[in-house]
């Protein structure tokens, strides 16, 4: 399962990076953008971290609010998921939380 979820986060922080830069050519070339509920979205689902870097490497939204501050709090909350995930704490807590859903259905 480790290996999936690793697979899930690079993935996602592709396709974050990748959104990121295209809504910024857009942007530049005054076609028709990305809406920011995609990017947040991305976001939201593991791509933080590439949202951030791209923002970052291409300058795009960074002084935008209250986007920014979205994609910083998606950012430390995954930061904080992966740091309890790597020191075990997260597992055990997770596996009694499907197995409750399991049991309620």
């Amino acid at each position: 399962m480790t290996e999936y979820i690793l697979y899930w986060l690079a993935a996602a922080n592709g396709i974050a990076f990748g959104l990121m830069v295209a809504d910024k050519r857009r942007a530049e070339a005054d076609v028709r953008r990305i809406p920011e509920s995609t990017l947040l979205l991305w976001a939201f689902l593991g791509g933080a971290f590439g949202t951030v870097l791209a923002a970052r490497l291409v300058r795009h939204k960074t002084r935008k609010q209250p986007f920014m501050t979205w994609m910083l709090i998606w950012l430390w909350l995954q930061i904080i998921m992966l740091i309890l995930w790597a020191a075990g704490i997260l597992q055990p807590w997770l596996a009694s939380a499907l197995a409750y859903l399991r049991a309620a259905t």
